[in-house]
């Protein structure tokens, strides 16, 4: 069973390439791989806020010439352009409720567009209400570790403290988990950096600290069997 994250950014790119897709080969998936969003063969145009029927173009292309694969998303609802299916509307609920919001009525538009007989098993969406960084804060001592800087680890928590829930911290253009990483370590690198430590934390932390995540992972691992 082959396994597609459709992700935004390269950071998402390289965790999936270096830890999810090695879990999930051990429950069942012959191949998990990763793929930018975007204009296909044109990488430096990959990623970011993309628009949904780009997106989902991507998507059908791959449920369709593969009818034995899966697909999922990996992507971010605060970066989301607000024409994605339930974008708009999601932002009249309570914040813990938008990201699953989105990811509904995702999964909702890719069945219409692949037809009645479709299985809906063979896409499950995910997006995190913040950024990939949000999942680091799952072990502040464990990250400050894996980046060489154990001292980073009282400033991590604090921040933690402030949220109580590392899927809840905020996400505006001065805020957002990756540049409260950033302030407190300026040489931090996302994409070298922010894999290799979620690695070091390991998703039993993360999916014990972040309930989205925990039932998209439980979703995927559910598949095979």
């Amino acid at each position: 069973m082959r396994l597609l994250v459709h992700v935004e950014g390269q950071t998402e790119e390289t965790f999936v390439n270096l830890v999810l897709g090695t879990h999930l080969a051990s429950a069942g998936y012959s191949v998990v791989g990763a793929r930018l969003i975007g204009r296909v063969g044109a990488r430096r145009h990959r990623g970011g806020a993309v628009p949904w029927r780009t997106v989902r173009d991507g998507i059908l292309n791959h449920l369709k010439g593969d009818r034995e694969a899966i697909s999922t998303t990996m992507v971010d609802y605060y970066g989301m352009p607000p024409a994605w299916p339930g974008r708009t509307a999601a932002e009249a609920l309570p914040q813990k409720e938008r990201a699953s919001f989105v990811q509904g009525a995702v999964a909702e538009d890719v069945r219409q567009h692949m037809g009645g007989d479709f299985d809906g098993r063979r896409f499950i969406p995910y997006v995190s209400m913040h950024e990939f960084e949000a999942l680091l804060f799952s072990d502040c001592q464990r990250f400050a570790e894996s980046v060489g800087h154990p001292n980073l680890a009282s400033g991590m928590k604090a921040i933690l403290a402030q949220f109580g829930d590392p899927e809840a911290i905020d996400d505006t253009q001065a805020t957002a988990p990756s540049k409260r990483i950033i302030q407190l370590l300026p040489s931090y690198q996302k994409v070298s950096m922010g894999a290799t430590a979620a690695a070091d934390i390991g998703l039993a932390v993360i999916r014990q600290r972040c309930g989205n995540f925990a039932q998209w992972l439980a979703q995927l691992e559910a598949v095979p069997s």
